[in-house]
């Protein structure tokens, strides 16, 4: 037989294209529309459906950016379509706002309203219908029209003004294209889809596979048996003859695919958090229009957060999820409050990610989630597997990795152990999108790369449009039925997440073991675009850790009221901005504006909350107090407590030696150069010099900054070609004030300027404050540190712990890792002496082996501390920046830790009667207090978090300095479970056993 594969396979696409996919409605009729343009912000319902509404027609433009326009649509049913309507035919409102071959969810969106106030179904891009009852004559709906421009534009590299209201412009971006009641052809819609799934299916296939043939002679046969000039009167013919390659069962051998419906919506991205509420409940319609007309339909989404909004402000829709929820079709997943970033979220704001969103489920819902659930975020912590298994999670679900741009993760399916030995079952779908079609190219492509044959076959997909929302579609489960057993293909098995983790679980007991993080080898600059946004959420940390602390302190001590409700608001806020869009700094300007503006409101709140608390505690009068609401000791100042404030006991000086500054105090001496650099750095218990000869340390490095693609996401290893050292200064000048010492340097470069404080008190480390009012563009700013150590590794702090990554390069995962993330110190060291870096608020980091001009190795840890990028906020890091840095010397991983904590978290001078008792004390340096409040249930206990911070096993007592009936150890949501610590409790003494990294929450009631 001659070969005509290529002509059947043109004259199929032509086919689909022209014949097929035109005929899918048998009719349409226009209906009357009005229009009413809200004058700028959102309006609910209530408002808007009492506008005057004016004539609008179709093909006019509507829309300036981000803008709303609502449209109401009025019109008759045509009363010849009576006989139609039924088995042949169903009825549908088809709205097309002008929607445009972007992606779905980066364009126009809209929601259909009843009259009554009723949200109906989204439409979007794919999903542009309303199915309306048969016995519906006259239609009167409304449209909530969101003129959301299309941000990237197909690009993510170039600067776009569409990032912000303000610069977006007024001209409409669209064109108003349809408005019609219509007749959907049910077999023309069946046999379209039978046609898409065989092709998709017969392309995949290998060209010499007798499967394939059989199916392109079957659909070349059914082109043949369709009418082009009557589709609707001989579809069901064509679907006949499909009927037997359609039928053929998939091999015994075939991969199975778990599909569950989903919608990845991220909380903010390239559309403010307000539009995120209105994409949430339009998506949410759409899922449940589905699973009102597919009972068989199911629906996973995580984000409390989410829920949340809905129930504020669409409480109707909330209701109607409820219910579905209570079915077990809308599956709540993940149990944290969003899905956040992992690597940059402090460890009590990482705990709290999974108790606020887990806790929200069980009050909402009672339900529980089993997984966490992260398709999206940038790399995973270490820290995780502890985390989720203390919030009781059993399963870990990502895709992300797939993204490496070096090394290929050697897993699908695996037990992911942590720093302190956690393991948790992790899946980590091998059809590498969380935004799964089902179609024959990603089926294809889940079995081939599952690299778990032969040990296990079974893998999840997450379906549905994401990103910007939308969900599952009816042509979506309709490809899933179709391949559900279907020879050549794998097998799809519409599922839930419960059901495939379970069902994977029992397949492969036994699954390989990845240790330690999961990072991501892809978007490097996340750790350091938007500072302003890091920044705050640093400090917001650490301000929520003293509110809840001094609260407790202050309702324990003196009877104060607990501010739960305000703590618990606030909480929510700061987890909000860890999203994994947010936090990063890969969001649009608007994104970030407001963040920094909730931050700014979160620290007033937050500082009036411990103000409060901290006068109820030490009363009015005129003592010099000191608070501390660290972990450890600071100059004569209790951990956890208050005392006098005490004067140091040695002086720091500053003096000029030759063309040098000198800066002398009881542990160090520090010399700074003519250029303002520092060139020797000694401590003085060992006099051992630190800074290497003929180096020079606090060099700030200017680094040209262009990625190849997703500008604020990514730095790429090229941009170590060319640097710009910074050994200019424009002024040099010494200051005193009290016990502190300092050398003031101001720089210019470009644009901007840069002001650094190095500073000496009486007792502490190196002190280097600098502020950068910062006007470059794809420029990377680094302060460098060479050190004279000999260091096979670096330590950086993550949450409750710390991780040891290589400084040389001898694989292509030390290649990969060139830029990496720490929290509040790194440390590098040889075996008697060490050096920690600790900081204020930076997270990206590079830490490599070099050598000196002598040839001898040395180490160099250099802080990243702000970038420029152009997509997608132009004006990224733009303006005055403040970081501070501490240097440590010739201490180990103990006083990194200390000094992280003390740089964090400054003791407050304030004046009043009584010094502060602290409420616990802890007799171990490595077990580390990280959060002490009241718990969640307004019972008035108090519950302490620690953790072995130093990467040994530790024997510990804490102590309640309160009347309490015993301690005991409970999860991360303050609920009794297994003594993982062995506690032993003895009246107001709880003994603690912990292993390396563990973490501990402890539960005390007051008597």
């Amino acid at each position: 037989m001659h070969d005509t594969t290529a002509r059947t396979e043109h004259r199929l696409r032509r086919f689909i294209a022209e014949r097929l996919l035109p005929a899918k409605y048998r009719a349409r009729a226009p209906l009357a529309i009005t229009a009413w343009e809200v004058p700028d912000e959102p309006v609910p319902f209530t408002e808007a459906v009492n506008q005057e509404y004016r004539p609008f027609e179709v093909g006019t433009p509507w829309g300036r950016p981000w803008s709303t326009v609502w449209f109401r649509l009025t019109g008759a049913v045509p009363t010849e379509w009576a006989d139609q309507i039924g088995e042949e035919c169903e009825l549908e409102l088809v709205v097309d706002l002008g929607f445009t071959t972007a992606q779905p969810g980066f364009q126009a969106e809209g929601a259909l309203w009843s009259p009554d106030g009723r949200i109906l179904k989204g439409l979007e891009p794919r999903n542009q219908h309303l199915g309306l009852a048969a016995d519906t004559h006259e239609l009167d709906v409304y449209v909530e029209a969101a003129a959301n421009p299309d941000v990237p534009d197909g690009q993510w590299i170039k600067p776009t003004p569409m990032g912000d209201k303000a610069t977006a412009g007024t001209n409409p971006i669209y064109t108003f294209t349809a408005a019609d009641v219509a007749l959907l052809d049910t077999d023309v819609f069946g046999l379209t889809a039978d046609v898409l799934a065989l092709q998709g299916l017969m392309l995949e296939l290998n060209p010499a596979s007798p499967r394939r043939a059989q199916i392109l002679r079957a659909l070349e046969d059914m082109m043949d048996a369709v009418d082009p000039d009557d589709v609707a009167g001989t579809a069901a013919q064509g679907r006949r003859l499909l009927e037997g390659v359609l039928s053929a069962p998939a091999t015994a051998s075939a991969h199975q695919v778990h599909a569950v419906g989903h919608a990845h919506i991220d909380s903010a991205w390239l559309w403010p958090v307000r539009e995120t509420v209105r994409k949430c409940a339009r998506t949410f319609s759409n899922v449940l229009d589905l699973m009102d007309r597919d009972p068989e339909f199911t629906f996973a989404c995580s984000s409390a957060q989410q829920y949340a909004w809905i129930k504020e402000y669409y409480p109707e829709l909330y209701a109607r999820i409820a219910e579905r929820v209570r079915e077990g079709r809308f599956i709540p997943v993940g149990g944290m409050w969003v899905e956040s970033d992992t690597n940059m979220p402090g460890g009590e704001a990482m705990a709290r990610q999974f108790v606020t969103g887990t806790q929200f489920f069980i009050d909402e819902f009672g339900v529980e989630p089993r997984e966490v659930w992260l398709p999206d975020s940038f790399g995973y912590s270490g820290a995780l597997p502890q985390i989720a298994k203390a919030s009781g999670k059993e399963y870990f679900l990502t895709q992300k990795i797939s993204w490496n741009d070096t090394n290929t993760m050697p897993h699908h399916t695996f037990d992911w152990q942590g720093i302190d030995g956690t393991r948790i079952f992790t899946h980590f779908p091998p059809v590498d999108t969380y935004n799964s079609m089902l179609d024959a190219t990603e089926l294809a492509r889940a079995e081939r790369q599952y690299a778990e044959k032969g040990r296990a076959n079974t893998s999840l997909a997450p379906y549905g449009y994401g990103d910007g929302g939308g969900g599952p579609t009816r042509e979506i489960v309709a490809q899933a039925r179709r391949v559900a057993n279907l020879e050549g293909s794998p097998q799809v098995v519409l599922s839930t997440p419960d059901t495939f983790f379970d069902t994977a679980r029992a397949e492969y007991p036994n699954p390989p073991v990845w240790t330690g993080e999961m990072y991501l080898e892809y978007h490097r600059g996340t750790y350091t675009s938007q500072h302003r946004t890091k920044a705050g959420n640093r400090r917001s940390e650490h301000l929520l850790r003293e509110a809840e602390l001094w609260a407790s302190t202050a309702t324990v001590r003196v009877g104060a009221e607990y501010p739960a409700e305000a703590l618990q608001r606030l909480w929510r806020l700061v987890l909000l901005q860890q999203f994994h869009d947010i936090l990063p700094g890969s969001s649009i300007a608007w994104v970030h504006r407001e963040a920094e503006r909730h931050y700014e409101e979160i620290a007033a709140e937050l500082n009036q909350i411990i103000e409060t608390a901290i006068g109820h505690l030490v009363g009015a009068g005129d003592r010099d107090l000191s608070l501390n609401a660290g972990p450890y000791a600071v100059g004569g100042v209790p951990a956890l407590g208050g005392a006098t404030t005490a004067e140091p006991h040695a002086e720091a000086r500053v003096e000029a030696v030759g063309g040098d500054w000198v800066l002398t105090n009881s542990r160090v001496r520090v010399t700074v150069d003519e250029r303002g650099l520092m060139t020797s750095l000694v401590d003085l218990a060992t006099d051992r010099e630190v800074i290497p000869a003929g180096r020079a340390a606090n060099l700030l490095q200017v680094h040209r900054d262009i990625p190849n693609e997703w500008d604020a996401w990514d730095i790429d290893a090229h941009y170590r070609h060319v640097v710009i050292d910074l050994v200019e200064a424009d002024e040099i000048t010494t200051e005193t004030h009290g016990h502190t010492v300092a050398v003031v340097v101001r720089r210019s470069f470009g644009s901007s300027t840069i002001t650094q404080r190095i500073e000496l008190a009486a007792e502490g480390d190196v002190q280097i404050t600098t502020e950068a009012d910062w006007h470059e563009r794809q420029k990377l700013l680094k302060l460098a540190f060479p050190l004279d150590l000999t260091a096979e590794r670096a330590t950086s702090e993550i949450q409750f712990g710390h991780i040891h990554r290589p400084t040389a390069v001898n694989t292509s995962w030390d290649a990969a890792r060139f830029e990496t993330v720490a929290h509040r110190w790194v440390h590098v060291g040889e075996p008697d002496f060490g050096v920690a870096v600790a900081n204020d608020v930076t997270y990206g980091h590079d830490i490599h082996a070099d050598t000196d001009d002598a040839g001898n190795p040395i180490t160099v840890v250099r802080q990243s501390l702000l970038r420029a990028p152009l997509f997608p906020d132009p004006d990224a890091d733009q303006g005055m920046h403040v970081l501070r840095t501490t240097l440590a010397v010739g201490v180990g991983i103990d006083g990194a830790v200390r000094a992280g904590y003390v740089t964090n978290l400054p003791v407050r001078r304030v004046h009043g009667e009584r010094e502060v008792a602290p409420l616990l004390a802890v007799d171990h340096p490595g077990v580390v207090v990280e959060a002490v409040k009241l718990a969640e249930d307004g019972s008035g206990d108090v519950v302490v978090r620690l953790y072995e911070a130093h990467g040994r096993r530790a024997e510990a007592v804490v102590t309640a300095g309160f009347g309490t009936t015993g301690a005991m150890e409970t999860d991360l949501l303050e609920r009794p479970g297994p003594t993982r610590a062995g506690v032993r409790a003895n009246g107001e003494r709880a003994h603690l056993s912990l292993r390396p990294f563990q973490l501990c929450t402890l539960r005390f009631p007051r008597s």
